[in-house]
């Protein structure tokens, strides 16, 4: 498949600010006058929503819901994410298969070999052209979500050590691929975040 558009992923935990950002990014982008697709994972598509839900709100064994992450993976880049950048489109996404090394690997203790075999197969040459990592203390991350009211899904539920581990296997992954992530200090105010993200985008003449 040609692509001709970009391919820009944010990753963290919930109550990093990657939402606010988003927004912030593709009103930047369209303003530069490109096509700019939102999206999000798992979900993007009719079926990724229904198999969010059932992620989000129902036990399960850990290789299931690596297996339905995937599987919500691989119908949301079919049906979305491949047809606009072979059209052009700008396609930013609120996390991808970084947060299944991050959750399902790093949080949980999915043997990493799974996590492989399942990218392989799923997205064997497609990988964001920039992944930007916001990154949080769980501490600061759990006193946000608190102050957001909102029900706390089967993820958020977890104990603090849980998402320790998340954000040492975010920042692993960084490490590993310094020329595709970005990682951000996500406890500042978000006009600083903001400009962060528009001084990246400018080094690489995107913006």
């Amino acid at each position: 498949m040609k692509i001709s558009g970009r391919f820009i992923t944010f990753e963290g935990v919930d109550g990093a600010g990657k939402s606010t950002q988003i927004t912030l990014l593709a009103e930047a982008l369209r303003a530069r006058g490109h096509d700019v697709l939102c999206t999000r994972e798992p979900g993007g598509t009719e079926l990724g929503e229904r198999l969010r839900e059932l992620l989000l709100g129902m036990e399960m064994h850990l290789d299931t819901e690596a297996m339905l992450m995937f599987a919500a993976r691989r119908e949301h880049l079919a049906a979305v994410i491949e047809p606009a950048l072979a059209a052009g489109t700008w396609v930013v996404c609120d996390r991808f298969t970084d947060a299944t090394y991050a959750y399902q690997v790093g949080g949980r203790g999915l043997e990493a070999a799974r996590c492989d075999a399942l990218e392989a197969w799923v997205h064997p040459r497609l990988k964001p052209d920039l992944t930007l990592l916001f990154d949080l203390s769980p501490a600061l991350a759990a006193t946000r979500m608190q102050a957001n009211g909102a029900v706390p899904d089967r993820f958020e539920r977890e104990q603090r050590e849980f998402f320790e581990r998340v954000r040492a296997a975010y920042l692993d992954r960084a490490q590993r691929e310094p020329e595709r992530f970005h990682v951000i200090d996500a406890a500042r105010e978000p006009g600083a975040i903001a400009q962060e993200i528009a001084a990246v985008l400018g080094e690489r003449a995107w913006l």
